[in-house]
């Protein structure tokens, strides 16, 4: 491997790790259980509309809920994939597409010189 792509993949570790390594513990409430390191914001904002209005009801129910937490994080990863695939398509497809467009631009003859279109 070059040297360049070393780097790159020495970027893409640190860029992975480094924020793992960096986030700290959100601090515990009086009173209460301590809140998970890497929680959605879901239950966050849960817990803070618990504390600012305890009589709180939602107004609607979920259409469809999971039977476990196992399952809501399976639902929650395919729709993480999916995402990541469809945006991994768009950015392959516009990257092939400028590719396209740029040898179709070399293969081009130049406006300037007339173009015999006799048959002969």
């Amino acid at each position: 491997m070059k040297a360049r792509t070393w780097m790159i993949w020495a970027a893409i570790v640190l860029l992975t790790v480094l924020p793992l390594w960096l986030v700290s513990a959100p601090p515990v409430e009086p009173g209460a259980e301590a809140p998970s390191v890497f929680g959605g914001a879901d239950e966050r904002a849960q817990q803070a509309i618990g504390s600012i209005a305890p009589d709180y009801k939602p107004w609607f129910s979920p259409v469809v809920e999971p039977a476990s937490g196992e399952i809501a994080s399976l639902l929650f990863a395919l729709q993480a994939a999916l995402g990541a695939g469809v945006i991994g398509f768009w950015l392959g497809m516009s990257v092939t597409r400028e590719r396209a467009r740029r040898a179709a631009a070399q293969n081009q003859p130049p406006a300037s010189l007339p173009q015999d279109r006799r048959a002969d």
